[in-house]
């Protein structure tokens, strides 16, 4: 995955370092099972919100936009799915 989708304008407003750490997130997950998946990413959100890295609801909102674009509709269901399972279990 490049680089190139912290550069959206929509993520103006977001904080460089959430920004490099969602970046560092998705390298990591890319080695992933679809098993390891949630448990991988329950256990980043934990790890950022102990050190004190939370995002907005505004935030997460420009993120998702920004990834979905250029998906296929089945690729942006299931980004919508992960995120409302995260959602369910916050």
């Amino acid at each position: 995955m490049n680089e190139d989708w912290k550069n959206n304008p929509k993520l103006q407003n977001v904080d460089k370092s959430k920004l490099d750490m969602l970046q560092s997130l998705a390298e990591q997950g890319n080695t992933k099972s679809a098993n390891d998946l949630l448990p991988f990413l329950m256990n980043a959100a934990a790890q950022g919100k102990n050190n004190g890295l939370n995002f907005s609801s505004n935030e997460i909102s420009a993120v998702i936009e920004v990834l979905k674009m250029g998906k296929s509709p089945q690729e942006a269901a299931k980004l919508d799915r992960v995120v409302n399972l995260m959602r369910m279990i916050r």
